[in-house]
């Protein structure tokens, strides 16, 4: 198989940093102890440099507190483990967005779904007298855009209710702090760390809930706070904690330059008529959503070859549905097979975004040129 010429789906996954890599080749030779055997040298080293990337993650974030991040396989156990956590403690109603995430709106399948605007930020409605937690995401894997995450964590801590964000695709791209939320997902092959690690912010104590509760959702040797028992995959959260330190250093940098190529990217697909941008700003600085009208979003996608973008989500792209948070905005049907995800990242280089803005143009003109219905009036 050839290898991918030009990535542009960095919200699926993004690569792992040579400088990531190199900090956890140590734990995959001969660093080999287990975190919670701390009576010998081997033990006590492998914890050591699970709590220095305990520090890391938690720097990143803005938490005070390094013993509040829990580590887990990724964003979507941390998201079943706040949720499923939360109602097993508490009792009551969930409420979320129409536009989250499969593994919130499936981790919470009764909840009641605030509905979101046409440019898809969140509508916010009443709380349900039994609501026990409120689960909206931070940034849209589709269209990027970010929520008022403060404002909606004010309005929860005010109704005494516990407030989650899904903060896989921000972290690491945009600031973060947990000064208003609860519960925070965190996801480590988002932001160019390994897969199959990742971790949930789960704050100690709340205003009005004094001790917060979760229930478990794997149980055994009492790890992580008891949250999360399991033998700690170390070199995973060692990635993960590089991968985070390097985002905190250098954050502001990339996020400049690569909204800088996003804008280059879109100026040239724009000269393309019949083409739209889905979901508003302000929005994450790598992310471009489009779709295009009079062509078959499949043919495009086999027109363009060796250029990696997604024609959907991620997490459904297998699937031949329409995409629910596209649905959500009210995109109409005909467009919603024919809407293209851009992810731009840190490696994503002028040249490629040239290429791109080439081909893809290339790519709809030579499908429209045999679509009866392009140009018909």
């Amino acid at each position: 198989m050839n290898p991918v010429a030009i990535y542009l789906d960095n919200h699926a996954t993004t690569p792992i940093d040579p400088r990531v890599l190199d900090a956890m080749m140590p734990f995959l030779k001969g660093e080999f102890g287990n975190a919670a055997s701390r009576t010998h040298a081997f033990g006590r080293r492998a914890a050591e440099a699970v709590e220095r990337a305990r520090r890391q993650v938690a720097d990143l974030i803005d938490a005070r507190d390094e013993e509040e991040i829990v580590f887990t396989s990724g964003a979507t156990e941390s998201n079943n483990l706040a949720i499923k956590g939360v109602v097993a403690a508490y009792g009551g109603t969930v409420v979320t967005a129409e536009t989250e995430h499969p593994s919130v709106l499936e981790s919470a399948r009764d909840a009641v779904r605030w509905p979101v605007t046409q440019a898809g930020f969140v509508d916010v409605g009443p709380l349900p007298k039994k609501t026990c937690l409120v689960s909206v995401m931070t940034a849209n894997n589709e269209i990027g855009v970010l929520q008022d995450i403060a404002a909606i964590g004010k309005l929860c801590r005010d109704k005494g209710v516990l407030f989650h964000t899904d903060a896989a695709q921000a972290a690491g791209r945009v600031p973060l702090t947990v000064e208003h939320v609860d519960f925070m997902s965190l996801s480590s092959h988002k932001v160019y760390g390994p897969k199959g690690i990742g971790a949930l912010y789960a704050r100690k104590r709340h205003p009005t809930l004094k001790r917060i509760r979760c229930t478990p959702l794997i149980e055994g040797g009492g790890h992580e706070r008891g949250l999360r028992s399991g033998t700690l995959n170390v070199a995973g959260i060692v990635g993960m904690g590089e991968a985070f330190a390097i985002a905190r250093r250098e954050m502001a940098g990339e996020s400049k330059r690569v909204a800088e190529l996003r804008d280059r990217l879109w100026k040239g697909l724009a000269g393309l008529d019949l083409i739209h941008v889905n979901g508003g700003e302000p929005k994450l600085p790598g992310n471009l959503n489009v779709s295009v009208e009079h062509v078959e979003g499949e043919s495009l996608m086999a027109a363009l070859g060796d250029i990696a973008i997604s024609s959907g989500a991620a997490c459904s792209s297998a699937k031949l549905e329409p995409s629910h948070v596209l649905q959500a905005l009210g995109v109409p049907e005909h467009l919603l097979f024919s809407s293209f995800r851009f992810g731009l990242g840190r490696f994503t280089t002028q040249v490629e975004i040239d290429t791109v803005v080439d081909r893809f143009c290339l790519a709809v003109t030579r499908l429209r040129a045999a679509s009866p219905l392009y140009g018909r009036k």
